[in-house]
């Protein structure tokens, strides 16, 4: 008798958490980002979307969560403690992409619309606190830790909180263009530099929206291989286009002798087809 063909994996499934409170800033595409990066590798994927009000599972393989204005973070924050679903996810072995809002809602507290301290999902080591300068708001460029095998990262922050890591705790990396966390990035070994979001295991936080995936595809199959194990390479010449003409738009990083961007073979064709002037 013919031996059974072995099983085709399961569907990943990416769970996408309250977008109707947490979708101000287009992060929502994270989501999209991640299970067309399977497909495109021939895995299957399912974007699972909870809104407000909805119980959000705790056997999907990825959770994006987003930023959001104070009053929705609020909410969110309450309904995610009260079912502790998240929690169980992780525990479980899930991964996690939180983006400004939701970084500081997966932090231990962050500060609320009425100026009080409230509880966030304490999944990251850090708090929050409101900045008492101006509104972080711009290109936001990050260099990652070494560790992680990421390369420079590009973003855009808008946000007045400032978020303190506690001694220890792992920052994504640090900044070389914008605000990020708007604290010294000690755990860097850099005291005079800054630190953008914060790592736990499985568990990534960031100021970068972009959407963020968008921008910088390796973060994607780096969230991505968490779930799934070792992933085939993609052709990413377009959307390394695009974090590289990102990090050159930044101000300061066309002065770091960088060369000036140009689009890989093919890609300054395919921009002219989609925009030809009529």
């Amino acid at each position: 008798m013919a031996p059974e063909p072995p099983a085709a994996p399961s569907a990943v499934r990416v769970a996408l958490v309250f977008p109707d409170l947490l979708g101000t800033y287009g992060d929502s595409g994270n989501a999209v980002i991640l299970a067309q990066r399977l497909r495109w590798r021939g895995r299957a994927a399912e974007i699972v979307e909870i809104n407000a009000g909805g119980a959000v599972p705790d056997s999907c393989d990825l959770y994006v969560i987003g930023g959001g204005e104070d009053q929705p973070q609020s909410l969110a924050a309450r309904e995610l403690n009260i079912q502790r679903s998240l929690h169980r996810a992780v525990d479980r072995g899930a991964a996690v992409l939180a983006v400004c809002a939701g970084l500081q809602i997966l932090g231990r507290t962050f500060v609320g619309p009425d100026g009080i301290e409230q509880p966030g999902l304490d999944l990251l080591d850090c708090v929050t606190v409101r900045g008492r300068g101006r509104r972080a708001v711009g290109e936001l460029v990050v260099e990652p830790a070494a560790n992680s095998g990421l390369p420079v990262m590009t973003g855009y922050e808008n946000h007045g909180g400032v978020t303190i890591l506690s001694p220890g705790a792992q920052p994504l990396g640090r900044v070389r263009t914008g605000v990020g966390n708007g604290q010294d990035g000690d755990a860097l070994g850099e005291a005079s530099s800054l630190a953008d979001g914060a790592v736990n295991g499985r568990v990534w936080g960031t100021y970068m929206h972009g959407p963020v995936l968008a921008r910088n595809p390796t973060f994607a199959d780096l969230l991505l291989g968490l779930v799934t194990g070792p992933l085939s390479p993609l052709d990413d010449q377009e959307s390394e286009a695009l974090r590289s003409e990102r990090l050159q738009a930044a101000p300061g990083e066309a002065s770091r002798g960088a060369r000036r961007w140009a689009p890989p073979p093919g890609v300054a064709r395919w921009v002219r087809s989609r925009h030809r002037v009529r």
